[in-house]
C-alpha cells in the first residue's frame, strides 16, 4: 500500500483482482470500493455513500482499527454504530 498525504492507497493490480464488472460497474476509484467492501462488512449496505466518503477523506489506518475493533467485538447489535463510535474516539485521540 501507497501513501499519499496521509492517505493509503492500494495498488490498480490489486483492486482490479477484486473488480466484478457485473456488481462494481459504478465503482471507478480505489475508496469507492474500499467503502462499499467496509458497507457490507459492517453489513450496512443502506448507507454505502457514507462509508465511500469515508473511505475518501479519513485516514485508512484510523478506518481499518475502527473495523478490526468491531470484528472483534462480541455480541453486537449494531455493527455500523460501534465502527462510527470507535472511529470518532480515535479521531479524538489522534
Amino acid at each position: 500500500m501507497a501513501q499519499i498525504d496521509g492517505r493509503d492507497f492500494q495498488k490498480i493490480g490489486e483492486v482490479l483482482k477484486k473488480f466484478d464488472p457485473v456488481r462494481d460497474k459504478y465503482i471507478s476509484r480505489e475508496f469507492q470500493s474500499y467503502g462499499y467492501w467496509l458497507a457490507e462488512e459492517l453489513g450496512d449496505l443502506r448507507h454505502k455513500a457514507l462509508y465511500i466518503k469515508l473511505a475518501k477523506q479519513e485516514p485508512r489506518a484510523l478506518l481499518e482499527k475502527a473495523r478490526t475493533f468491531v470484528k472483534d467485538a462480541n455480541n453486537v447489535r449494531n455493527h455500523a454504530k460501534l465502527f462510527m463510535w470507535k472511529l470518532a474516539e480515535l479521531k479524538k485521540n489522534v
